[in-house]
């Protein structure tokens, strides 16, 4: 029996550049969507944000001299095209997915909307929700809580390459402590980079737990929802 009934996974896009320097890797790819099958099998309704770090960050591309609306635009472009590499992986190993896009863009993905997200994955399918917001100014972390928040999703599985929060940056320092669990609050006053702000707020005033875990360490997100203890958990 599975510990959540629905989740919304947040995926890194960083994270799909595996051992490259730049865009995706196939066989991360590959490993990704061996997972989702995974838990898709166990019956738990699957929605997925993805972000786009590995082809265009549209802050970073700000201060390279890009207008800041037009590179968060360039960025949402780039979760789509990562959000339609992970289908079509999923589609290839027998996983039925739809894309769905928060900018109009048919036929390469359905325009968004709640109820449209909930139906498919009702019927069984992964729901693959691409472009961000469709807004400037917000990351895919606040993205995918928005997401998470609107498809009444359990928990937010915010999948990583590290195996939870920590009390720094556990790459640059190791004497840093992880938490097992942590509140909301405690995250926000410690400035705990685990989501932007924004994202951690919203994720707060919408009572959707957090869950942060290693998801490039293969077999992860089943283990996480077998209620294993490998991660971190954000409550109130």
């Amino acid at each position: 029996m599975a510990k959540f009934k629905r989740i919304l996974l947040k995926l890194s896009g960083e994270s799909l550049m595996g051992e490259q320097r730049y865009g995706i890797d196939v066989k991360r790819l590959q490993e990704y969507a061996e997972q989702i099958k995974e838990v898709a099998a166990m019956g738990v309704e699957i929605g997925i944000v993805i972000g786009g770090g590995n082809i265009f960050r549209g802050l970073s591309g700000a201060g390279k001299g890009f207008d800041r609306v037009k590179g968060d635009q360039m960025g949402m472009m780039a979760t789509v095209i990562n959000s339609l590499a992970l289908s079509s992986a999923l589609e290839a190993i027998g996983v039925s997915t739809m894309v769905l896009t928060a900018i109009r863009m048919e036929p390469v993905g359905e325009f968004y909307n709640k109820w449209k997200a909930i139906s498919a994955m009702k019927e069984g399918k992964v729901v693959i929700m691409a472009a961000g917001t469709g807004n400037p100014y917000f990351t895919t972390d606040t993205g995918s809580s928005l997401r998470g928040i609107e498809i009444e999703a359990d928990v937010m599985l915010k999948g990583t390459r590290v195996d939870g929060i920590y009390t720094a940056d556990p790459e640059k320092d190791p004497t840093a402590v992880k938490f097992n669990d942590i509140s909301y609050d405690e995250v926000i006053s410690r400035g705990l980079k685990v989501m932007d702000l924004t994202a951690t707020t919203m994720c707060k005033e919408n009572n959707l737990p957090i869950y942060v875990f290693n998801m490039d360490i293969v077999g992860n997100l089943k283990r996480v929802m077998n209620g294993e203890d490998i991660g971190t958990f954000v409550h109130p």
